[in-house]
């Protein structure tokens, strides 16, 4: 009897082990976060990798158009899809990881004209670059609209931070990291060094892994997930892949 409370003892640990384990998650293009040209494909694909595998789980990536990916994921054809802000819409279908990026719009000026800011009068005066059609929250919005800030927008980040280069503005807004993917690949090294950013964000959203709700096991697997990348923050990768990415070291 004491014999077969241990089989089945161990076969109830077995089911519920994760290791040997691979998901199929979805995957799109958005530098640095998520590329198929950049190693890991990405600084944020491969914190989702690293996660895993600290919980003995292997993770295989498709690359589809975005809105392919998330019906995908959607669906449960594929096991979820990375990386998404957090919706009641899409809670209904998904669980959500704890963050595994923050969407942080900052401005970047450069180091030869630096500046502070702690509410928008501050920025009075200022000539801010933005991108067209892009939204930088609510409070940016407004005093955009109420004339108290000036800003000047152009159809490509790519323009806006070739303006901000040639003194044409004095501040870009911009996604941290797309920000510094961009100027790395843009300009030489001496170059992309004449510009930094203020610490000050304007406006953040965290960033998840998704998993599908139609899966039975992912609600055991996303809190696989955060236990794994609980232990990456701990190790000091976490940081460590952000660092590399915003030094343009995630490049082929």
């Amino acid at each position: 009897m004491k014999i077969n409370i241990y089989i089945i003892a161990l076969i109830h640990l077995l089911s519920h082990t994760a290791v040997g384990e691979t998901l199929r998650l979805t995957n799109g293009e958005w530098p640095p976060y998520l590329s198929k040209e950049l190693k890991h494909y990405g600084v944020a694909s491969h914190i989702v990798e690293s996660a895993f595998k600290n919980v003995g789980i292997s993770v295989k990536y498709g690359f589809f158009p975005w809105k392919r990916s998330f019906i995908l994921a959607q669906r449960g054809k594929w096991d979820g899809s990375v990386i998404w802000s957090i919706t009641k819409e899409r809670k209904k279908n998904f669980y959500f990881s704890q963050p595994v990026a923050h969407d942080v719009n900052v401005f970047f000026y450069m180091k030869s004209k630096p500046f502070e800011w702690k509410k928008y009068s501050d920025l009075k005066g200022l000539i801010i670059g933005g991108t067209l059609s892009y939204y930088y929250g609510k409070e940016f919005t407004k005093n955009e609209k109420d004339g108290n800030i000036y800003v000047e927008r152009s159809v490509k980040d790519e323009t806006g931070f070739k303006k901000l280069l040639n003194r044409r503005i004095d501040l870009f807004v911009c996604n941290l990291d797309v920000g510094y993917h961009l100027i790395n690949n843009m300009y030489p090294i001496e170059t992309a060094s004449l510009i930094t950013n203020h610490a000050k964000p304007i406006v953040e959203a965290p960033l998840s892994l998704i998993l599908s709700k139609k899966i039975d096991k992912n609600k055991r697997l996303i809190k696989l997930f955060n236990k794994g990348l609980h232990q990456l923050k701990d190790s000091g990768n976490y940081d460590a892949y952000y660092d590399s990415s915003r030094r343009g070291k995630y490049k082929k």
